[in-house]
């Protein structure tokens, strides 16, 4: 189990005293290393649990997640064991969607979290475009002019043949998702960019109808993937959510 849960998890700031974790899960084609500055902006306040989906980076050689609710349960599965303190989930594009459904298993269990942060990401029951069939050329313009992805790699065959198959496969499995209607209790708070393609600001807007709890909505200068220049700001947000749960003058 001990194994299972390395290859799950990661913790690039482990952060023990925290009050809080924060479970961060990445978009498509993305790895758990793309919230290491999440971890060291919210240390020693929050202690971040970055996952790792198989498929990618030092998992590379395991088999992709084919279905986006498998994705979920073994998430589900892997994350539970690591919580011991009051939690609250982030997650980036396809993040979100895997958030929000993580969050409604945590919340059937028992355990309902803090807060779950939706980024960049359409709301359930808003048509997402799969890019699965797309050509490698077409797939690599795409992630380029959302600029989340270094050129070096993007210019590099050896990388490409690294990280367009868990792109293409995450493409794939959200054709996958289905959403099975019930909302959240916890607050939902939705970060965008106001300069993102793929999501709109109504998009973002939207998450509101998937909580029972609070809502709020935050918009920084950006697109899709404007946490690369938003770091601070996005922790500035997340610790005055948590609140109470966060002691003043951290993070």
């Amino acid at each position: 189990m001990a194994d299972e849960q390395s290859r799950w998890i990661r913790r690039y700031r482990a952060a023990p005293e925290a009050a809080v974790q924060l479970v961060c899960l990445p978009h498509a084609g993305g790895s758990a290393s793309y919230y290491r500055p999440m971890a060291m902006a919210l240390f020693p306040a929050v202690e971040v649990l970055a996952v790792q989906y198989p498929g990618r980076q030092d998992r590379v050689n395991e088999p992709y997640i084919g279905d986006f609710a498998e994705l979920t349960e073994r998430t589900l599965a892997a994350v539970r064991p690591e919580l011991d303190r009051p939690v609250a989930l982030f997650g980036h594009s396809m993040g979100a969607l895997l958030a929000f459904e993580v969050a409604k298993r945590l919340e059937a269990d028992g355990i309902e979290p803090l807060a779950l942060f939706a980024s960049g990401g359409r709301p359930p029951g808003r048509p997402v475009r799969h890019a699965h069939t797309a050509t490698d050329e077409e797939l690599i313009s795409e992630i380029a002019a959302l600029a989340g992805t270094d050129k070096r790699l993007l210019d590099s065959e050896d990388m490409r043949v690294l990280f367009l198959p868990a792109l293409r496969g995450d493409y794939r499995m959200m054709g996958t998702y289905r959403f099975d209607g019930p909302r959240v209790a916890c607050p939902v708070v939705s970060l965008t960019g106001d300069n993102d393609d793929l999501v709109s600001v109504d998009d973002a807007a939207a998450w509101a109808g998937h909580t029972t709890g609070r809502f709020d909505l935050h918009v920084f200068s950006g697109g899709h993937f404007y946490l690369a220049d938003q770091w601070a700001g996005v922790g500035e947000v997340l610790t005055k959510s948590l609140g109470a749960h966060v002691p003043t003058g951290t993070g």
